[in-house]
């Protein structure tokens, strides 16, 4: 259910304050950061709203350590304006939501280390968890948590912080968050090829990713997504004359998949916003939204299963294994067929958007097997034995 009341701490005192009173009087309260990925899990089964909106700012940025803390409320355009002005970015490419779940709120930085949000870029770069130093979090005993460090050489409790990124709020309240930063790209240009089959589109980016010539995104589009012709996208980016001679490289490598095209600028911008945002996929509203993760030599036949039993459209995103799966009029949004073709290939597959008829037993993350469940329901019990936050949010009582 939706919380009735929002309770938003002045700074981390405050916070740790609301979070004691809820244990004493076992309230739960649902995490709220920006809003904009407030569609992602399930409903929390909560009393209240425990808001991060007012914990914000920059608290440290060392260009020359290459690592950037800020509290958990702080807008992520905020982050990524300041990071450019010092020539950097978070090279994961943290996914906006707002076009899949045609929300307006702003992007936090701490809903990015909250569920592990990354993007095209994650191919060469590493997802979020890989770029996350270190974090402060309360926990449901209503402690303050210090887990990881501000620097490379300090990474105590950095496997601790990585527990929590992708745990979706589960384990405590993010009240800052320090991650590791990468230079800007001096240029950037991506290889554009088409026509191309699934297969075919998917042998190629698995020809180019096992070159030495380093692409830093790679998708595969099919024939009506963009456009009437299929696209299979590969970007290099880096210093102007690396990226000149690795594009001439891999036109010579992929010859036999035929002539590419070369786009730079608004136009690859674009291209890439499409694919980080999945915005290629927001219309129809009606549509249910997966995202399925799988070896990337097993997608085209587990694609081709999935085609005799439902209608669906999709991409492919870093190099093929990840695809996008929108599928519109099902009663379960697709979860049967979906996560049944799935199990041959041992892959897992996220419901990132649930039209509000899928009913709530459809589990909209990979459901656990007994083992990992008890697993995870004893961490959970270690962090927040009373279960006071986003409880229900990835599983039941989880």
């Amino acid at each position: 259910m939706s919380p009735a009341v929002i309770l938003s701490p002045r700074d981390e005192t405050d916070a740790a304050e609301i979070v004691r009173d809820a244990l004493g009087s076992r309230q739960g309260l649902a995490i709220v950061g920006g809003g904009s990925r407030a569609g992602l899990g399930h409903p929390a089964t909560v009393n209240h709203g425990l808001s991060t909106g007012r914990l914000t700012g920059v608290t440290l940025y060392e260009p020359s350590e290459m690592i950037v803390s800020a509290r958990a409320g702080t807008p992520l355009s905020e982050i990524d304006r300041l990071l450019a002005e010092g020539g950097q970015m978070l090279a994961f490419e943290p996914m906006d939501h707002r076009p899949l779940f045609g929300t307006s709120g702003e992007p936090s930085i701490g809903a990015v280390a909250a569920c592990n949000i990354s993007g095209p870029g994650r191919i060469q770069a590493g997802a979020a968890r890989d770029a996350l130093l270190g974090l402060r979090l309360i926990n449901g005993r209503a402690e303050t948590i210090r887990s990881g460090g501000r620097v490379m050489k300090n990474v105590t409790g950095l496997d601790l912080a990585r527990l929590c990124c992708g745990a979706h709020g589960t384990l405590g309240l993010l009240t800052e968050v320090t991650f590791r930063t990468q230079p800007k790209p001096e240029s950037s240009a991506t290889l554009v090829f088409r026509g191309l089959s699934d297969r075919r589109g998917i042998a190629l980016l698995t020809q180019a990713l096992g070159s030495a010539y380093r692409a830093s995104g790679a998708a595969h589009l099919p024939a009506g997504i963009t456009a009437s012709d299929a696209l299979t996208l590969l970007r290099v980016d880096g210093f102007a004359h690396s990226v000149v001679h690795r594009i001439a490289c891999l036109r010579t490598l992929l010859a036999a998949f035929g002539d590419a095209d070369l786009v730079e600028g608004n136009q690859e911008a674009a291209h890439w916003r499409g694919i980080r945002d999945v915005s290629l996929l927001a219309e129809p509203r009606a549509r249910a939204v997966w995202r399925v993760s799988l070896k990337a030599v097993d997608v085209p036949s587990y694609v081709d299963a999935l085609a005799t039993d439902i209608a669906f459209a999709h991409f492919y995103d870093w190099g093929g294994g990840l695809v996008w799966i929108a599928v519109e009029d099902r009663a379960d949004g697709g979860a049967g067929p979906i996560r049944q073709r799935l199990t041959p290939f041992g892959g897992h597959a996220t419901l990132v958007r649930a039209p509000q008829d899928v009913p709530p037993h459809v589990r909209r993350f990979q459901p656990l097997s007994d083992g990992e469940m008890r697993l995870s329901r004893a961490v959970k019990a270690s962090f927040d034995p009373h279960g006071i936050f986003n409880l229900g949010r990835m599983y039941p009582g989880r």
